[in-house]
This record gives structure tokens, C-alpha cells and sequence, in this order.
């Protein structure tokens, strides 16, 4: 199927700890890839625990605003530019976040869930001695706990993000395993006007499937909800659209017939 997807609505560059790729050097590639649009949305996690890798995550907002101005009047005749932030969402960061929205033009705010309790479920620790199943409920019941302390973001990135680093990955996983505590998530998203992204990431993670799973978009698109990002989670060039044509594939599976990007933190729809 041709891949009708335009936009790529989540990329990391260098401004994140975890990408090594320049802005323009991302830029450059989303133009070779015949794209009309690209939304940076570099990591904001505040409170971010030490890892061996030492990384930081967090945010130098004005340089970063400097650099994305210049290049998107640099680039303006060749592709569309979105100022965007991933936040990484905990309980206690709410009232910062909410200052930093207010200070900041962003075209659009992804809030993800990257640590549960303070610890980052990307590391093998997390799962330790623990059963798999308890440690992906205590994820879903944490994303309850952030929709309840903070609500001010444009979509919930990557929902089931927890999986592609569990000891199993999706192997035995299924919105239906864990469907109480995720209806309650997406009612919740529904009811506060928060949208939902399709992050291919989970392809390049080796997990056949999107994050969330088509299960989780099919129940969101059931319960009412309208809004769906596409991004591919990229921290290089080669990443940038990645499996594109089998998230369209997907979203129309799961009863869309189109996809969201957001301007100056409003949704516009476009038809696959």
C-alpha cells in the first residue's frame, strides 16, 4: 500500500541526550524522503535519574528554539517545520510543566510515560525479580496517575512504550490482558480532549507493531476518540517515517481515515 503519511509528528536531534544527529542533518533527511512536514519534539525529563551512559535529559529551551527558527526559515521553501516537546511525565513535575507551557510557543506537546516511580523501564532492573505482567500493570496504573496530576499535553506518546523492554517484549501481551486499567487510561484521554500517537518505533524495536498495539487504537477509535499523531520516534536520519506505510495500514484497520499533526498547539486532520 502507498504510504499516504506526510508527517513525521516525533523526532529527537542532538538537543535530546539520546540522539547524536544534528537538527539540520534531520531536516535534510525528511526532505529526501519527499515529506511536507517534521515536528521536533525533544526530550524533556526532568528529575531523570543517573544511568551508566550518564545521560541528561534535560533541556536547553532557548537554544533550541534559536536553532529550530533559523533553520525553519532556512528550509521554508522546502518543508514545514513544528516546534515541538516530549515531556516526560511525572507526578510531581506538574506545576513546572504548566509554567513551561505557558512560556514556550510550541506547535505541539507530547506527555510520555519513560519512568514509573522513578525508575526508567528501559534498564533490565526495572523487570528484576518481578513478574512481567505486574511490572506492565504497574506502567499502565503510573499513566493513570500523570493523567490525573497533569493533562495539559496534546497527546499520550507511545501508550504501551513499556513493552518493547520487557524480558518478553509482546510476546504474551494484549490490550485484552490488561483492557480495565487501559479503557480507564483512554476514557480518561477522551474526556479531557487528549489524543492518542501511533509511534512506529515499536517496528524498529522488533515488535511487528506500532506502540500502542492496533488493539489499544481499534478500543480508543470504539470509545469515541478522534485524535491520532504519526512519528516514528527517530534519533536518526535512517529511522525518520520508518514503517509509515504499515501505520496507515494500521490506522485504517482500526477505523480511521485520517491522522492529526498539531499548529501552534491545535489539531488539524488529513486524510489518508
Amino acid at each position: 500500500m502507498m504510504n499516504h503519511i506526510l508527517w513525521d509528528c516525533h523526532m529527537h536531534s542532538s538537543f535530546s541526550s539520546d540522539s547524536p544527529t544534528s537538527m539540520e542533518d534531520m531536516i535534510l533527511e525528511g526532505i529526501a524522503k519527499g515529506l511536507h512536514g517534521i515536528c521536533f519534539t525533544e526530550h524533556l525529563d526532568p528529575d531523570y535519574p543517573q544511568t551508566p551512559e550518564g545521560l541528561d535529559f534535560s533541556l536547553d529551551i532557548p537554544a533550541y528554539l534559536a536553532e529550530f527558527s533559523r533553520l525553519k526559515e532556512k528550509y521554508t521553501e522546502k518543508i514545514e517545520l513544528r516546534f515541538g516537546i516530549e515531556l516526560g511525565l511525572q507526578i510531581h513535575l506538574s506545576e513546572m510543566f504548566c509554567k513551561l507551557l505557558e512560556e514556550f510557543p510550541f506547535d505541539f506537546v507530547i506527555g510520555s510515560s519513560h519512568l514509573v516511580h522513578g525508575a526508567d523501564v528501559y534498564y533490565p532492573r526495572f523487570f528484576q525479580g518481578r513478574k512481567e505482567t505486574l511490572c506492565y500493570m504497574e506502567y499502565f496504573e503510573s499513566v493513570l496517575e500523570n493523567l490525573s496530576f497533569f493533562d495539559r499535553m496534546d497527546v499520550y506518546g507511545h501508550l504501551d512504550y513499556v513493552v518493547r523492554y520487557g524480558p518478553n517484549q509482546n510476546r504474551f501481551y494484549s490490550y485484552g490482558r490488561y483492557k480495565d486499567v487501559i479503557d480507564e487510561v483512554l476514557k480518561k484521554l477522551i474526556e479531557k480532549n487528549i489524543g492518542l500517537e501511533l509511534n512506529t518505533g515499536g517496528y524498529h524495536y522488533g515488535l511487528g507493531a506500532p506502540n500502542p498495539c492496533p488493539g489499544i487504537i481499534r478500543r480508543y477509535r470504539q470509545l469515541g476518540g478522534e485524535i491520532i499523531t504519526i512519528g516514528a520516534d527517530a534519533h536518526t536520519p535512517d529511522k525518520i517515517a520508518f514503517s509509515f506505510g504499515k501505520a496507515s495500514e494500521v490506522l485504517r484497520e482500526c477505523g480511521f481515515r485520517y491522522y492529526t499533526v498539531f499548529k501552534d498547539r491545535k489539531p488539524e486532520f488529513i486524510p489518508l
